[in-house]
């Protein structure tokens, strides 16, 4: 749209009325749930926000705590059997005087003048508005609370589905379930608890697996300590850690060399692994090789230019490209035979 328009001029305006309609539902719906929350949590649960798009509402309100589930498909329900109800959405004109008289709510803050547009649904909701609604409670179809979250200090948001909307969610989520009820081969009402068997079972392997990890790490530690290298009197073990080690499971390789060597020999375990695409390095040094001038922290950061953090007995970096994990190790090593 384009092009200036002047005082005087005809104008010519045009009625989205799918969408007009639409959003009349999402509309009456909001003051629904507005109502049905103060039902379940009290007069304080006042409006603090909404939007009301095209099949889909957002309010706010304010409450203290989080509204549990378990009331939240209470709210949906009753919603919902006042729209089972078909029950007549009537607006009119009356004096603010009088609207208060009736009960209907209004937003805090808000100025109102003598005269204020009241919006009731039957006898069940009744509130000051300005705003389009539909005819009969019917005409919402269905509503379904998506969910219920914090927006603030005190302040809750609900997000809801009205109409096909709503319908086409549940639809979709019909299916889904269908479809892990028929993978798992139980009933749909049973779902939940195997797929919260089935979460455990997983968790139970993954320690599983962490502990067959830690041992196969740590299983050629005396085998890599025996053939450790002499760098000018140093011994010195250079080595990757198996693919799939975790960063502790690095740590404790090379804190697990260093044990296995003669503690009256001087010696320096360095380990690199990788993950994610990155090569990380830990160093150790015993105390022989600390008296000889050597430390771990001292090396880690000269091989990454600074990278890295420790002590003298152990530290770590990292951060450079995976396939650098072979020029660490041989860094280290040269690192030695400069300074010992």
């Amino acid at each position: 749209v384009g092009g200036e328009v002047r005082a005087g001029e005809t104008g010519y305006v045009e009625i989205d009325v799918p969408r007009r309609r639409a959003i009349s539902r999402s509309h009456t719906a909001t003051h629904l749930v507005h109502q049905t929350m103060r039902n379940f949590l009290g007069e304080s649960a006042t409006q603090a926000g909404s939007l009301n798009a095209p099949g889909r509402l957002r309010f706010d309100f304010n409450t203290p705590n989080a509204v549990p589930p378990s009331v939240l498909q209470d709210v949906e329900q009753q919603i919902n059997e006042v729209l089972l109800q078909d029950l007549e959405v009537r607006a009119f004109i009356t004096s603010l005087e009088e609207a208060r008289r009736i009960g209907a709510m209004a937003l805090f803050g808000e100025k109102y003048g003598e005269q204020v547009r009241v919006v009731e649904v039957g006898d069940y909701a009744r509130e000051l508005c300005g705003g389009t609604h539909v005819a009969r409670s019917a005409q919402l179809g269905m509503v379904k609370i998506l969910s219920e979250s914090s927006i603030g200090s005190g302040v809750r948001r609900v997000e809801a589905l009205v109409g096909l909307d709503a319908f086409n969610f549940l639809a979709k989520e019909h299916l889904l379930v269908s479809r892990l009820a028929a993978l798992y081969r139980v009933p749909a009402d049973q779902l939940a608890d195997r797929v919260e068997q089935t979460i455990v079972q997983l968790r139970d392997a993954e320690k599983e697996l962490q502990k067959l990890r830690a041992q196969l790490v740590l299983s050629g530690a005396a085998t890599l300590a025996a053939q450790a290298k002499d760098v000018r009197g140093v011994a010195y073990v250079g080595t990757e850690a198996p693919e799939g080690a975790t960063g502790n499971d690095v740590r404790t390789l090379a804190q697990e060399i260093r044990g296995k060597v003669d503690p009256a020999r001087p010696a320096v375990v360095a380990v690199a692994g990788r993950s994610g695409g990155k090569a990380s390095l830990v160093v150790a040094v015993n105390a022989a090789a600390k008296g000889r001038g050597l430390s771990a922290a001292d090396l880690v950061k000269g091989v990454l230019s600074g990278r890295g953090g420790g002590n003298p007995d152990l530290a770590q970096g990292g951060g450079v490209p995976a396939e650098e994990a072979p020029r660490l190790l041989d860094a280290v090593e040269k690192a030695i035979a400069e300074s010992a």
